[in-house]
């Protein structure tokens, strides 16, 4: 079986190899996951949650070691993937918590002159076996909400990690292993998305495909999944409004960090940020003042703020999407340079709505600062997007935060944060382009189960 070689990002010294999945082995895989089904639906639902408890616990204790292997094979600036592996235990503890409310309710039968005499309820049961393909931005934490979910539902799951992060992945197989994992309930498959994805996607023996990744792959997903449930976390160019009541004190840095943590490569990163004239330029020497003093570097070390993208052809991307916008007008306040894969945490500035800095996701360290006087106009260039995942506000006017709230097509509007606000048990999930479907524990188990209605006649 042929191999792949994981690197560090920084240093490009080879950390690890892994097996890349053939045809062969995904169907091993799907074959253990769907033998593995029946006895792991019926394990009673305090033993599925004592097992995914005592992975939290696991993965707390060796938070260090996985924030270092996050930090190397992504990039991640060590602080944020500590932070990660932090989330990730959450995750999996609000996992192991939902494992035992996963339930239904009564249903009035005698509602209908034809239900009258009988008694009715509805449950949820696990769909099968799911298909967990991740990304790599979130080696670990954005895993672990497709997996703590479907295990806690009683699901089987074969995973299929981004083939330039696997490492992470390896980790919390062993790890849910040592704490008692039955065999075949997760299997992991290497290998890239044209191969062992689409085989999975395929395969009928899969009951349901969670997905994150870009809106082009979902799509292609969807429609080559079938009759399966899919969920689609895709992708979004996230904005944020700041308007003149705010307290730049708190708003500037939180907006720093929004547009540069992970090198700008979140889906929720803060892309576009309209700023009220009035503040504007207050607003801007606090911004750059702020993006000068972060620390650009090896992600390993304990002071780095922004580390590589993932890769240099990522890092190349990016700075050509820069050199255009600049050849259409815009300007170029901070960064914009580029050494192999770390590119400088970039701001721009007298940006256009048709340019891609604008109305794509970079998924890089670039932000657009844009003027505006009137919050309606803001509201409305922010919603003027094909994507809908998450918005921010900043404002102490409740009329505007309430009105934001009812204008903004979009999973999840932030006031008095940035679009990049999230913690692990909220529905997460976007409109149009961003997706299909919601996460957060809660919500992932829901779309990981069907429901089952019982009808009575006594």
């Amino acid at each position: 079986m042929a191999t792949l070689e994981v690197r560090d990002k920084y240093t490009g010294e080879v950390i690890g190899r892994v097996p890349v999945a053939d045809r062969e082995a995904v169907e091993r895989a799907v074959a253990a996951a769907r033998e593995a089904f029946p006895a792991w639906s019926r394990t009673p639902a305090h033993r599925r949650a004592a097992i995914i408890h005592r992975a939290a616990d696991l993965l707390e204790a060796r938070r260090e070691e996985i924030a270092t292997t996050i930090a190397r094979e992504a990039g991640k600036a060590w602080k944020h993937a500590l932070a990660e592996a932090d989330r990730s235990v959450e995750t999996f503890r609000f996992s192991a918590e939902e494992a035992k409310r996963v339930h239904g309710e009564t249903v009035p039968m005698d509602a209908s002159a034809a239900g009258e005499g009988r008694w009715g309820f509805w449950v949820r049961v696990p769909v099968g076996v799911v298909a967990a393909i991740t990304p790599f931005n979130f080696p670990l934490n954005l895993v672990a909400h497709k997996v703590g979910p479907a295990l806690a539902a009683g699901n089987s799951v074969v995973l299929k990690p981004a083939s330039t992060t696997p490492l992470t992945a390896v980790l919390l197989c062993d790890v849910l292993r040592e704490a008692g994992l039955p065999d075949g309930v997760l299997e992991l498959l290497v290998g890239p998305g044209s191969t062992v994805g689409d085989w999975l996607v395929t395969d009928r023996r899969v009951s349901k495909v969670s997905f994150t990744g870009s809106p082009s792959v979902g799509e292609g997903i969807v429609r080559a999944a079938g009759l399966k449930k899919v969920t689609m976390e895709l992708g979004n160019n996230s904005g944020t409004v700041v308007e003149p009541d705010t307290d730049l004190g708190v708003a500037v840095p939180r907006c720093v960090v929004s547009a540069f943590a992970n090198s700008g490569q979140v889906c929720i990163s803060l892309q576009r940020l309209y700023v009220h004239a009035s503040i504007f330029d207050d607003f801007t020497r606090r911004f750059l003042a702020a993006t000068a003093a972060l620390k650009v570097g090896n992600p390993v070390d304990r002071d780095c703020d922004v580390g590589p993208m993932i890769d240099e052809a990522e890092a190349i991307r990016a700075q050509a999407w820069i050199a255009e916008a600049v050849a259409g007008g815009a300007r170029v306040l901070a960064g914009g340079r580029r050494e192999g894969a770390m590119l400088e945490p970039t701001v721009l500035c007298d940006v256009t709505p048709t340019m891609k800095v604008v109305c794509q996701e970079a998924f890089a360290p670039l932000v657009c600062l844009v003027p505006y006087d009137d919050f309606e106009d803001a509201l409305a260039a922010m919603d003027d997007s094909e994507y809908g995942l998450q918005a921010g506000v900043w404002t102490n006017d409740l009329r505007k935060a309430f009105r934001a709230i009812e204008r903004l097509d979009c999973g999840g509007v932030m006031i008095n944060d940035t679009s990049i606000f999230r913690v692990d048990h909220m529905p997460y999930g976007g409109n149009r382009r961003s997706g299909l479907g919601r996460e957060g524990v809660r919500f992932a188990v829901e779309e990981m189960t069907h429901v089952k209605m019982v009808v009575i006649r006594p």
